[in-house]
């Protein structure tokens, strides 16, 4: 029989608390002890799911200052979803039965810098690199530099559910929630930039 599913909005809230800890340096380092990875060799069961960017500087679970098995994780260059990450995160959403999807981008994000120069033909990329720049949306490319970050998680979020039929599911079904949300290289603080539904904020 299946644990009861977490609050989505209690799971956000837990996640913004240990953000908050990281951003001022009193992590408490959760759940990390060899006792934790012994516990988890029967299963995982993750209160969220992460789409975040691959920057190094931008780790979900040290970010969030959660443990090992707390964050289900896909991270791919500017937090792009192709048909392998929808795969990823479906499975997190049926198999896992996370609540709680969060799509976080970052500031001074070099995948969006590196979209916006090729459109502007200010520079070239390598075959593989332009197919993460083809999956920046042209919202993004006409953004204000400083709010890219914010309109490239909102634009993820919104498309999730238009990708995968499975995600859309969940939502209508009131079992996801997504947020999208922006990590600050400066602060080291997370904020909440889009939510779906809509009328699951609070």
């Amino acid at each position: 029989m299946n644990a009861p599913r977490p609050d989505a909005q209690e799971v956000w809230v837990h996640l913004l608390r240990g953000n908050q800890r990281f951003a001022a340096g009193a992590q408490l380092h959760p759940r990390s002890r060899p006792e934790r990875r012994e516990a988890l060799l029967a299963g995982q069961a993750p209160t969220a799911a992460v789409l975040g960017c691959s920057d190094s500087r931008i780790p979900p679970e040290l970010a969030f200052d959660q443990g090992i098995g707390d964050l289900f994780t896909v991270r791919t260059a500017g937090e792009v979803a192709d048909d392998v990450v929808l795969g990823s995160l479906e499975f997190a959403v049926t198999a896992l039965r996370v609540p709680l999807l969060v799509v976080l981008g970052h500031t001074s994000c070099g995948a969006l810098r590196a979209a916006v120069e090729v459109a502007n033909g200010t520079s070239s990329a390598p075959e593989h690199v332009r197919d993460i720049v083809d999956r920046v949306s042209a919202a993004v490319l006409g953004a204000p530099a400083e709010e890219a970050s914010a309109v490239h998680a909102r634009e993820i979020m919104r498309h999730l559910p238009l990708w995968s039929e499975t995600i859309a599911a969940a939502l209508a079904e009131e079992a996801l929630t997504i947020v999208a949300a922006v990590y600050s290289l400066e602060t080291g603080l997370v904020t909440e930039v889009g939510r779906l539904p809509e009328a699951v904020s609070r």
